[in-house]
């Protein structure tokens, strides 16, 4: 998935009500990713799909909140979001690639919003 093979979490902890997701990196790495960039990057085969031309744009989540985190085996995470999707298992090694890549991720997602003529407040396809 990402050429970062290896990073381990030292924490993982949600903030603000769930709304915000903290993972800090053995690395010393640490970012705080929102609950709403975490569920429009689901890794669920719902949002990706099973290739690039199949990708769901997610809209409408500005405000969702991660409702349960769950671990799976030693290499990742499940995530309950407040609408109740929890098909996305999040390794570590993603979790990085989108606190390390957050920038030009969630431009990415901004621009797919905009092409599609959907909005962070309505919510979209799935």
């Amino acid at each position: 998935m990402s050429e970062m093979s290896g990073q381990w979490p030292s924490e993982l902890r949600l903030k603000e009500q769930g709304r915000l997701l903290r993972v800090a990196f053995e690395s010393g790495d640490a970012y705080d990713l929102t609950a709403e960039y975490l569920r429009v990057m689901s890794p669920s085969a719902e949002v990706q799909g099973h290739s690039p031309e199949e990708r769901v744009t997610v809209g409408g989540k500005r405000l969702c909140a991660i409702i349960g985190v769950e671990q799976v085996g030693t290499y990742a995470v499940r995530l309950t979001f407040d609408d109740l999707h929890s098909t996305g298992i999040f390794t570590w090694d993603y979790l990085y690639e989108l606190g390390s890549r957050h920038d030009e991720k969630w431009a990415f997602y901004e621009a797919e919003l905009q092409a599609k003529r959907l909005s962070r407040d309505i919510a979209g396809d799935a």
